[in-house]
């Protein structure tokens, strides 16, 4: 493993994406070989780099979680506040980063990995990859309502309007939609602009990734072809060996 961009490299230890490795290294929690971080920098295996203290350790393999969070479990690892933090609660032996928040009060398919360029692949919203949710509503679903999110709607909170995406209904207050970009609380704001409030939001689908049979609280291991065909829809080769990080 040659020196690389550091926030390449913490992304390749699995700490977390390229973006938010530079917010660590801006905020000065980053160090190589003992001297704080600069961007810019570059790391190789034989320099110890530190975050927040703790030395990084390359993993040796990468892996892939398919984790269904359930209901009040909060999508954050250092949030003091929240009582049940979905990084504690899968209690897996190795650490794993979710690529792709669900809301507090959103259920269903999260994907946790030690594989940062994954997560960076995953979270880079011009690749576009699909996303399924099941969203039930408070009342009865009315064909305009449906056909206006179909087009896009303009987000005043965040100032956005959506792209074009895939809804079908499936019930009267039922509706499966497939959305490409990943906006804060995006479905709920979406129905909010409709006059219609979501009562229940549960993600099924991430990329080629399902929920099948897992139940709240369950995780599975991806392998073999599904694993391989999620690799390449992002653009990555499934590489599985790694290196110590250094020190």
């Amino acid at each position: 493993m040659e020196k690389v961009r550091l926030n390449k490299y913490l992304a390749s230890c699995g700490v977390c994406s390229r973006r938010d490795a530079d917010k660590l290294i801006e905020a000065g929690e980053v160090y190589i070989n003992g001297e704080k971080a600069q961007t810019g920098m570059k790391a190789g295996p034989d320099d110890q780099v530190e975050v927040r203290g703790k030395c990084l350790l390359h993993p040796e393999e990468k892996v892939v979680l398919a984790y269904y969070k359930p209901v009040g479990v909060v999508c954050s690892e250092r949030d003091a506040h929240a009582g049940r933090l979905v990084t504690k609660e899968i209690g897996y032996q190795k650490r794993v980063t979710y690529a792709g928040r669900l809301d507090k009060d959103s259920e269903g398919l999260l994907l946790l990995t030690n594989d940062g360029e994954l997560i960076d692949a995953m979270m880079r919203g011009k690749n576009g990859h699909e996303k399924e949710y099941m969203v039930k509503a408070d009342r009865k679903w009315e064909e305009g309502a449906i056909d206006r999110m179909r087009e896009g709607v303009y987000l005043e909170e965040l100032g956005q309007t959506t792209r074009p995406c895939e809804i079908e209904q499936v019930g009267e207050k039922t509706l499966r939609m497939v959305l490409t970009q990943g906006l804060n609380r995006q479905i709920r704001r979406m129905c909010e602009t409709q006059g219609y409030r979501v009562k229940s939001l549960k993600r099924t689908r991430v990329i080629n990734i399902r929920l099948e049979k897992l139940k709240p609280g369950e995780y599975r291991e991806l392998a073999g072809q599904e694993r391989e065909e999620l690799y390449r829809l992002c653009g990555l080769s499934d590489g599985r060996a790694g290196q110590r990080c250094g020190g």
